[in-house]
């Protein structure tokens, strides 16, 4: 669940000066950091004090092709051999994100319930695929830790959307008391698919259902290599006639949402309408 916004003083220092390199943000009234290191500047960043502690770190990249981000989570009482380790044997990779407190004040214990956490917690929001082989195992943790450990994962969360990686934030907006989200609708050519128009794109939402068998002239189509994608992972399944979205799917564009959904070109900002029928350039562009 996406804590309740409030403001909040967050600062960034630039150890290098160079706004591209490594970064290191932290909210003011807190002990926690977090260290973004682009790889190319790891040896650097291992060779800073801030290496040496006990960390939760998070590697993004990108799959072969681009099209979907990536990230491995794990945490370590070394941060300097492992992330060298990553380095040789990790591909993927761009960035590393690492989460450490000012004081040195995270234990072992900390990183493993993190580790756990924020597995769950990014698998929940499927904004990236995760490159770990499994979720694993809730570890014991007393009642005093774990809530000290929610409050960090908290401030990472902040951290890292403030960075540009909004890890474990869902992409559909959450509705508030009165149901303030605007749904805009599919409907037609044996499809049924909600979505919502939002900051970061179209998000088509769990449940919808679009076309199975897919245009001829759609087959070469970029959007049909996404949808191919989509279903090769799970989030979308073929169910006879019609594929069914297993979790929401944020798109770059409505048009993709809507190809992806009807199996063919589209425009998306005239067919996905709201349930009086206005179109989303309507809604959103004025005509």
């Amino acid at each position: 669940m996406t804590p309740a916004a409030r403001p909040q003083t967050i600062q960034i220092f630039l150890p290098l000066g160079d706004p591209r390199g490594i970064r290191i943000a932290e909210i003011t009234t807190r002990i926690v950091q977090l260290i973004e290191v682009p790889r190319p500047q790891l040896d650097v960043f291992l060779a800073m004090p801030e290496s040496e502690q006990v960390a939760v770190y998070f590697l993004f990249g990108q799959s072969e092709d681009g099209a979907e981000p990536k990230v491995y989570i794990g945490q370590t009482g070394d941060l300097r051999k492992r992330l060298a380790s990553h380095n040789k044997d990790k591909d993927f990779w761009q960035r590393a994100l690492v989460l450490i407190s000012r004081t040195g004040s995270l234990t072992q214990t900390h990183g493993l319930f993190l580790e756990w956490q924020c597995l769950q917690a990014a698998r929940q929001a499927g904004r990236y695929l995760t490159e770990n082989g499994n979720a694993g195992t809730r570890p014991h943790t007393p009642a005093p830790l774990e809530a000290d450990c929610m409050e960090i994962f908290d401030t990472g969360r902040t951290l890292l959307a403030t960075l540009g990686y909004p890890l474990f934030d869902p992409v559909a907006n959450p509705a508030g008391p009165a149901g303030e989200t605007e749904l805009f609708y599919y409907r037609r050519a044996g499809t049924d698919a909600r979505g919502e128009y939002t900051a970061e794109g179209f998000v088509v939402l769990k449940g919808s259902k679009g076309r199975a068998q897919i245009a001829k002239a759609f087959e070469h189509h970029s959007f049909a290599k996404r949808r191919n994608e989509l279903i090769e992972q799970g989030r979308i399944v073929v169910e006879g006639d019609v594929t069914v979205f297993t979790e929401d799917v944020l798109f770059a564009s409505p048009s993709g949402a809507s190809a992806v959904v009807c199996a063919a070109a589209s425009n998306g900002w005239l067919d996905w309408k709201t349930a009086r029928g206005e179109t989303l350039s309507e809604v959103k562009r004025g005509g």
